[in-house]
C-alpha cells in the first residue's frame, strides 16, 4: 500500500502563509484524485480540496481564494499553499489518495498520511 507523508505544518499568525507537502512512496499518477483533509480540534475530519490528474481542482467554500492545491506527479508530491490563514484553519491536515467523486460527493481512498499540525493564532 502506498504510504503518504505530510510535512510543512507549524505555528502561524492570522494572515500568514504555510505550504504543506504530501510525498507518496508510490507513483501518484495512478491516483486520479488526491485530496487534503483537515480535522479541527474536537471536530470531525473535513474535506479541504481535491486535485485530479488533469489538474482540475475543487475547494471547500471556507478556503476558496486562500488555499491552492497542486500536484507534481514527477515528484510524487501534492501541495497545499495556504495564504491568509485564519484561526479556524487550525487543525491536523491529512492527505489522501485514491478517492473518487460520485454525485458531487468525494469518497476518500484507503491511503492516508499521519497528518501535520497547523496552528493559527489570532
Amino acid at each position: 500500500q502506498v504510504q503518504l507523508v505530510e510535512s510543512g505544518g507549524g505555528l502561524a499568525q492570522a494572515g500568514e502563509s504555510l505550504r504543506l507537502a504530501c510525498v507518496s512512496s508510490g507513483n501518484i499518477i495512478t491516483s486520479n484524485i488526491m485530496a487534503w483533509y483537515r480535522q479541527p480540534p474536537g471536530k470531525q475530519r473535513e474535506l479541504v480540496a481535491t486535485v485530479s490528474n488533469d489538474g482540475s481542482t475543487r475547494y471547500d467554500d471556507s478556503v476558496k481564494g486562500r488555499f491552492t492545491i497542486s500536484r507534481d506527479n514527477a515528484k510524487n508530491t501534492m501541495y497545499l499553499q495556504m495564504n491568509d490563514l485564519k484561526p479556524w484553519d487550525t487543525g491536523f491536515y491529512y492527505c489522501n489518495a485514491g478517492g473518487f467523486y460520485k454525485n458531487e460527493n468525494y469518497y476518500p481512498g484507503p491511503g492516508w498520511g499521519q497528518g501535520t499540525r497547523v496552528t493559527v493564532s489570532s
